[in-house]
């Protein structure tokens, strides 16, 4: 099962579950405040080719790239 992000429209906080493809765009509970008012985000994720390369991911956010770190989304 993959892990999805949904972004919380009440606090704006990010809460990650790992859930099956048919459920992936139904709300799902915020961690943080409880409110069922979340989406689903778009998420980073990185592909090694599997010839023993090491991945060294850019500095700062993964979602916006802004180098001073995170973004909050």
């Amino acid at each position: 099962m993959p892990v999805y992000e949904y972004t919380c429209e009440s606090c704006g906080k990010v809460t990650e579950a790992l859930r099956r493809i048919a459920d992936a765009d139904a709300p799902i509970a915020c961690e943080a405040c409880g409110s069922d008012q979340t989406s689903r985000a778009h998420s980073v994720v990185a592909v090694s080719s599997g010839k023993g390369e090491s991945f060294e991911p850019p500095p700062g956010c993964g979602r916006c790239g802004d180098p001073r770190g995170a973004c909050g989304m």
